[in-house]
């Protein structure tokens, strides 16, 4: 089976304009919002003595660009198919760069949680828009393959780089450069934007943002995560907890009612009939809830268990940035030659093996040397699964709703991310109470090496999801509004 497309228009002639250009910038912006993720754990201790943040609620910095990220992604997605890929990349990016420079600049605990949480907005705008400007520019099959891996390598490498920079950057220049450093790169992203990536095509025909359905499922969404995230924080049982699920629920069946009667919906319903999507969404939370719940668990060892700091725990992410560097590229090469269910198949079984390695140097009298085979292993299943599940994910959707898939499949990240760290730090702080020195540390590595287990089990059950995939994927295009291409199985 083979796929054509009409040529990407912003070229004369019709042809691609400075295609690989386009794809280094998207790979520098994935790389930006993957590093953000990560990026102000090991500055946590810093932001907290320097502006007054008292110890327990210091994990708002992390939180608030977590739930806005989560919550506006179906939004970000819509947008970026109504209004422009390249309008909304270049939004983001500006956004991004305005956020980080306040976020640098707070004097306070509510500006800097403030800052983060606009950044989280910027994010959930940039992410739908870079994935669908690859999945639209780039032909489904090895081309697509191949620009997924790049930016894959980019995303996912900057998930573990974070620690390595924030620490960098916390022991030489403050913690305020973990923001400052993101003012240049988005500008200079956003700018080479403009002149590089194709023009949005004009379009002719009149389509509703559907603002009924924006708004119930964005509010919906920010709150679930919201709830999840502080739950641990603040109890399960408090009252803003219980409110925030409370009112999510109602509004996110608001959501699927007002879906169900729009003519022009927000997320239409039917894309869930494309297996790849649904099984793409499925492996994506769960990835998240597991491999991506490892970094934080790692600072935490390094940090409270033994003690480095924020210099030696960023060099410490080194092996696994170049390990799931690795293993994106050899996905890229797996998917092409044996399929994206038998690519995904192979990242979770590595991705199991080595984290079930990688548990055993959780130990309080464990050095560095010890986790380092199963940093390794599990950094590489880490590359090839995050590659093959955005290949999954982008397979069988018309161009003209790319935005909305990816955001749906991204939406499924994040909220396997909050979830996955809510229910994970509560199994980790199990047995921890009342305890204090050498005693609360050998605790905390323990339970830690119970939760590094359980996401090797969680990681299993990705390998019996990818099992749902056809092995020979039918490709779906549906009617596109005019100005837009969609490829044609033949």
């Amino acid at each position: 089976m083979s796929a054509t497309s009409a040529p990407s228009r912003g070229a004369p002639g019709g042809a691609p304009r400075h295609l690989g250009w386009t794809l280094a910038l998207l790979a520098l912006a994935q790389l930006l919002y993957g590093l953000d993720l990560n990026i102000v754990f090991v500055a946590l201790p810093e932001i907290g003595q320097d502006l007054g943040f008292p110890g327990q609620t210091q994990q708002l910095v992390v939180s608030a660009y977590v739930v806005f990220a989560g919550g506006f992604l179906l939004f970000g997605g819509r947008a970026a198919d109504l209004l422009g890929r390249r309008r909304m990349f270049v939004l983001a990016l500006t956004l991004y760069a305005l956020a980080s420079l306040a976020g640098g600049l707070a004097p306070g605990p509510g500006y800097i949680v403030a800052a983060r949480a606009v950044q989280g907005i910027g994010g959930a705008l940039l992410l739908p828009s870079t994935l669908s400007l690859i999945n639209t520019l780039f032909a489904e099959g090895p081309q697509r393959n191949r620009a997924l891996a790049v930016w894959g390598g980019a995303g996912a490498s900057g998930l573990t780089l974070g620690a390595l920079l924030g620490g960098v950057l916390t022991d030489n220049f403050g913690w305020s450069a973990v923001f400052y450093v993101n003012v240049p790169l988005g500008v200079l992203i956003a700018l080479g934007a403009l002149y590089v990536v194709p023009r949005d095509p004009a379009r002719t025909e009149r389509r509703r943002f559907d603002l009924p359905g924006s708004l119930s499922v964005t509010g919906g969404a920010t709150l679930l995560v919201f709830a999840l995230v502080e739950g641990p924080e603040l109890g399960w049982g408090d009252g803003l907890v219980i409110g925030a699920s409370v009112l999510a629920v109602l509004l996110l069946a608001l959501f699927a009612l007002v879906e169900a009667r729009s003519a022009d919906p927000l997320m239409p319903f039917r894309l869930l009939r494309n297996r790849h999507l649904t099984v793409g969404m499925l492996v994506t939370f769960l990835y998240m809830a597991t491999f991506g719940v490892l970094p934080y668990f790692l600072t935490v060892l390094m940090q409270s268990v033994h003690g480095y700091d924020a210099l030696r725990t960023g060099l410490g992410f080194l092996v696994p940035s170049l390990a799931i560097a690795t293993g994106t590229q050899l996905g890229e090469r797996l998917a092409g030659r044996i399929g994206t269910r038998a690519t995904l198949v192979t990242g979770f079984v590595t991705g199991v093996a080595g984290t079930v390695a990688l548990a055993f140097g959780f130990d309080v009298d464990a050095g560095y040397g010890l986790l380092v085979p199963g940093l390794i292993v599990s950094g590489v299943g880490q590359g090839i699964v995050w590659t093959a599940m955005w290949i999954a994910a982008a397979t069988g959707t018309a161009p003209h709703e790319q935005g909305v898939a990816n955001g749906m499949a991204s939406t499924a990240l994040n909220l396997g991310n909050a979830i996955g760290l809510a229910v994970f730090t509560v199994l980790a702080d199990l047995g921890t109470e009342g305890l204090t020195g050498r005693e609360l540390r050998a605790a905390t590595a323990d339970g830690e090496f119970r939760v590094v287990l359980l996401t090797a089990a969680g990681m299993a059950a990705g390998l019996l999801a990818t099992l749902l995939l056809k092995r020979r994927p039918e490709r779906v295009s549906g009617p596109a509004p005019e100005g837009e291409e969609v490829l044609v199985a033949r």
